[in-house]
């Protein structure tokens, strides 16, 4: 049984170890035949507009409050945790490391989005 009990964060956790996290918690129940790139991408879409819709209608002067709001942030938290679920099960399932796709991604995007110091 995974043991989720520890009390890790973002500060002593690694990407790898909550990789495993997701690839035991998804194998004890049998869901890596469900779990093929265009239904790993189909729920990151999902999970991600559920991020989204927590601020829709929101007005903008009203959204720094909604993100202090106990509530507001506990959907907002599991909003984030389900996108983050995915990101790392596609990861993990089809050998992404994910750290050097962000390192990649940010080196391109320096390029294409340069700073102007003028």
């Amino acid at each position: 049984m995974l043991d989720l009990s520890m009390k890790k964060n973002d500060e002593t956790a690694s990407v790898e170890e909550l990789k495993s996290w997701v690839e035991e918690f998804c194998g004890v129940r049998g869901w890596t035949p469900f779990h093929d790139p265009k239904d790993l991408a189909s729920g990151l879409v999902t999970e991600a507009s559920e991020l989204l819709e927590v601020f829709r209608f929101v007005p903008e002067r009203e959204l720094a409050a909604l993100v202090e709001s106990p509530k507001a942030r506990a959907a907002i938290a599991d909003e984030l945790a389900d996108s983050l679920y995915f990101i790392l099960r596609f990861a993990q399932l089809y050998k992404f490391d994910l750290v050097t796709c962000l390192r990649e991604k940010l080196v391109k995007n320096e390029v294409k989005y340069p700073v102007n110091r003028d």
